[in-house]
């Protein structure tokens, strides 16, 4: 490995703590052979998934983000109101607004800090991430705190066998700060959109467009709408092409890797990606089987499980790589320091 460390003006910054929560509610796919035509069977062998978690009426988005930050905050031992900036990656926000980063604000008791939400589909997570590196390495802020979270089974079609087996709720939270001398931290990043592939995969009730009628609540636009081919096809190539350039202008390979963290959508997705980079199988987290695909909330999700499982550790080359709806398309370079 001859790993190229592109020099920052400033310092470095770092992930120095992780939080996550998943609501205790669950569907198994035995539920949903209750509700739709499917089967345990079908489900496992499309897509590796057996259960998901959902969050209960009367909670919201921001209830799943103030428990992982909680978490995060104190693993980290520091008190919220020494947060500074918090950024949100979701597409399920409580409300149109105020942003979902205000609510979990107030909830945590984060006086002074500010902050928004980052929509960026499954994606998320990687495009809040970057934007609080860059907050930290300018130096414009010392403690960002960044979470990946989605209540999808909100947006989801219950008589909809094509995606109602597919998403789950949960999510995570992560503290950057500046590394220390001698650490790398983050290394490098590489994001896309393709605007033409909204199309394929969006909710298009609710927003400017097609503003919440009882029209539109009749057609189901307020659901999850999914060309489930053309979404696969397109995960397949661009994870696995964001994934192999961005490695390579960094001077290595999915085999220096010590752990890839992908986004879990779909099992068959991470496969092949991980095939494409010649990964070792062990070093592939997939946790998709018991968490389901909670959009921006997959990545954090599987660091934690990384770590549970002793696939992740301290001075480990990690990359993150997710594909979502817009479509967007996150990648990062990392080096593990906690």
């Amino acid at each position: 490995m001859s790993l190229t460390v592109r020099p920052i003006v400033g310092r470095r910054a770092k992930i120095t703590a992780l939080g996550t929560y998943v609501p205790p509610d669950v569907i198994t796919n035995k539920d949903l052979e209750k509700m739709v035509d499917t089967s345990d069977q079908w489900i496992m062998e499309r897509t590796g998934i057996r259960e998901r978690h959902v969050l209960a009426k009367g909670l919201g988005l921001s209830d799943i983000c103030t428990a992982a930050a909680k978490k995060c905050l104190a693993t980290r031992g520091i008190q919220p109101s020494e947060v500074e900036v918090i950024l949100v990656g979701t597409v399920t926000p409580d409300m149109m607004y105020p942003s979902t980063a205000c609510l979990v604000q107030n909830k945590i008791g984060a006086k002074g800090a500010w902050g928004f939400d980052v929509s960026g589909g499954c994606s998320g997570f990687t495009y809040a991430l970057q934007a609080g590196v860059k907050m930290v390495e300018s130096g414009a802020h010392s403690k960002v705190l960044v979470c990946g979270a989605d209540a999808n089974t909100r947006m989801t079609d219950y008589t909809d066998r094509t995606t109602c087996v597919l998403f789950g709720d949960g999510g995570g939270a992560v503290l950057v700060e500046p590394a220390e001398v001698g650490e790398i931290g983050f290394i490098d990043y590489l994001n896309e959109i393709d605007g033409s592939g909204g199309v394929s995969l969006n909710m298009p009730g609710g927003g400017s467009l097609n503003p919440s009628t009882h029209e539109t609540v009749d057609k189901k636009m307020h659901y999850i709408h999914q060309d489930g081919p053309a979404v696969y096809k397109f995960a397949v190539r661009k994870m696995a092409e964001a994934a192999l350039k961005l490695l390579e202008r960094n001077g290595v390979t999915g085999a220096d890797l010590g752990c890839f963290i992908p986004h879990q959508a779909n099992k068959r997705i991470i496969t092949a990606t991980a095939d494409r980079l010649g990964m070792d199988p062990e070093r592939v987290i997939i946790n998709i089987e018991k968490y389901g695909n909670t959009s921006s909330g997959t990545i954090p999700l599987a660091m934690e499980t990384a770590i549970e499982e002793g696939k992740l550790k301290k001075g480990d080359l990690v990359l993150l790589a997710a594909v979502g709806a817009g479509f967007t398309v996150g990648t990062v370079l990392l080096r593990w320091e906690i």
